[in-house]
């Protein structure tokens, strides 16, 4: 059976008439996660009627995929399925909030047009963490410059020079990178790329005052385009091919850091969802999400290899795997993560999120995946947790203690790499813990060791 083409046709028929709005947001990327993250909540917005503007989107690396874009009128499916507060999640939607896309490499004077136009107000990004680092050789006068920062250093020239240097017509600037502080670090990186390019004092004076590098923290897993097999099945529900389909699970989080008020008011869209956070400080969604989701994917990843299982969901569904991960987040790691800023049901609820979420019948998350970068991983998600552990009871852990002792016979065994206790904790209890644990591993295997 061939299905037609995903188009405006569709669109209009399920989602109501295809209205024309203004570009307001230049994002950096077309990659699954900004499409199933801010592409989504501004979508959301404009079928509210709250945001009221649109994405155009510049491709970096080269023109592929971009008559992908152009024959389905920048049009996307998304499917939402998973389990979320206890609701079983199964649906869908046509996702319009994409003007245009454009090649750096072929449209650059066209992109750089862009910083001309008032409307424009937001940068979006996400070039992954090797996208934002600073080349010290590139040059705004390329056309285009190499990096991100420089292509984006380019266009703030343009909108400096094209509006006389009002301040009014800075941007709000979102990178959404994988790394801490990423607004803060994509300003150092434009501050210092500027004085390469011998840029005046007056254009970082507006650098710095007229625009908002804001701290981000996006949170949903979007593993993109499913298999085959399931993309037929999928299609066939919909009635209409997508060749730019993406599926997410339901839960979804965005914090932007910022105390502007200006800055608010541009990113209406944060009305719309309480997903969307915007808050002076972001550290708390930062803390919950490395220590609850992050922290407890690397304290279960040896436990779940050495115990035989392949999937995060194959894990969820074996009883005593599933006891485990539920003590892990209740007895050990919640109380660890309970602080000025964190309060017990705030971490509760982010717990029995990340609960749902491993238990998602439709991600397919490998374990083998998870436990790439595996020491550095443990070092900085878990090393904090086993010391606040340490800090709080007299008692040893059980549940950290297991998983890292997991983490210990499974380095030996696929690494053939020692762990040095010293290089992640201090305290003699866990030591000892950690030992037994080894021991246990050892002797009776990880799936009888999981029955506690």
């Amino acid at each position: 059976m061939v299905l037609p083409s995903l188009n405006y046709n569709f669109f209009e028929s399920k989602q109501g008439a295809h209205k024309e709005l203004p570009a307001k947001v230049l994002q950096f990327g077309t990659g699954v996660l900004l499409r199933g993250l801010p592409d989504y909540f501004i979508y959301k917005a404009n079928q509210q009627g709250v945001f009221n503007g649109k994405i155009v989107v510049v491709k970096s690396t080269d023109s592929a995929g971009l008559n992908e874009f152009d024959q389905q009128n920048n049009l996307f499916t998304q499917c939402i399925r998973g389990v979320y507060s206890g609701d079983h999640i199964d649906t869908s939607l046509i996702n319009n909030s994409i003007k245009s896309v454009l090649s750096a490499k072929q449209s650059w004077q066209d992109i750089i047009a862009l910083a001309q136009s008032p409307q424009l107000e937001i940068i979006i990004s996400n070039t992954t963490e090797a996208g934002l680092v600073l080349d010290t050789n590139d040059l705004i006068t390329k056309e285009p410059p190499h990096s991100f920062p420089g292509k984006l250093l380019a266009l703030l020239v343009e909108r400096w020079k094209y509006f006389e240097g009002d301040t009014s017509k800075g941007w709000v600037i979102l990178p959404t990178e994988l790394i801490p502080d990423n607004g803060k670090a994509l300003k150092e990186i434009l501050l210092t790329l500027s004085k390469i390019n011998q840029l005046s004092d007056a254009f970082i004076a507006w650098l710095i005052t007229a625009n908002d590098f804001c701290n981000t923290l996006v949170d949903r897993i979007v593993p993109g385009k499913p298999d085959e097999k399931e993309l037929k099945e999928l299609e066939l529900k919909l009635g209409y091919s997508d060749s730019l389909l993406i599926s997410s699970e339901p839960f979804a989080l965005w914090a932007i850091e910022t105390n502007k008020a200006a800055t608010k008011e541009k990113l209406s869209f944060a009305l719309i969802d309480d997903s969307v956070v915007i808050a002076p400080s972001i550290l708390k969604y930062r803390e919950l999400k490395l220590r609850l989701l992050n922290g407890t994917h690397t304290f279960c990843c040896a436990v779940a290899l050495l115990a035989g299982f392949e999937t995060v969901i194959q894990a969820m569904r074996d009883a005593d795997f599933k006891k485990f991960i539920q003590k892990l987040l209740n007895q050990e790691l919640i109380p660890s993560v309970v602080s000025d800023t964190i309060t017990h049901e705030e971490a509760t609820q982010f717990a029995n999120n990340v609960l749902e979420r491993f238990a998602n019948p439709y991600i397919l998350h490998k374990w083998s995946s998870i436990s790439m970068n595996f020491e550095e991983k443990m070092k900085m998600r878990n090393a904090y947790l086993i010391d606040q552990y340490a800090k709080i009871n007299s008692a040893p852990s059980t549940y950290m203690a297991l998983g890292f002792a997991a983490f210990c016979c499974y380095m030996q065994i696929k690494e053939n790499k020692h762990i040095h206790f010293s290089e992640y904790f201090t305290d003699t209890l866990f030591k000892t813990q950690v030992e037994k644990g080894i021991a246990a591993i050892t002797e009776k295997g990880m799936k009888s060791c999981l029955a506690i």
